[in-house]
């Protein structure tokens, strides 16, 4: 009886983990805002762009700017 606890509660741990969609997703080859944003030769800041750049984007899900 205790197994069958143990894999079902192992079961809820996998699919709670895959309920959230953004690790789901990256893992089938979409890539994050960041990413992308620093393979592009961005750079991922909260605060203003620096001189002489401008905003190419969002990092961490739109809570930080992407600066190139």
């Amino acid at each position: 009886m205790r197994t069958s606890y143990l894999l079902l509660f192992t079961l809820c741990l996998l699919l709670s983990g895959m309920a959230s969609g953004d690790n789901f997703l990256t893992g089938l080859g979409h890539r994050s805002d960041h990413y992308n944003c620093v393979r592009s030769g961005g750079q991922c800041l909260y605060s203003a762009c620096p001189i002489y750049t401008k905003i190419e984007g969002t990092c961490y899900h739109g809570k930080a700017k992407c600066c190139k």
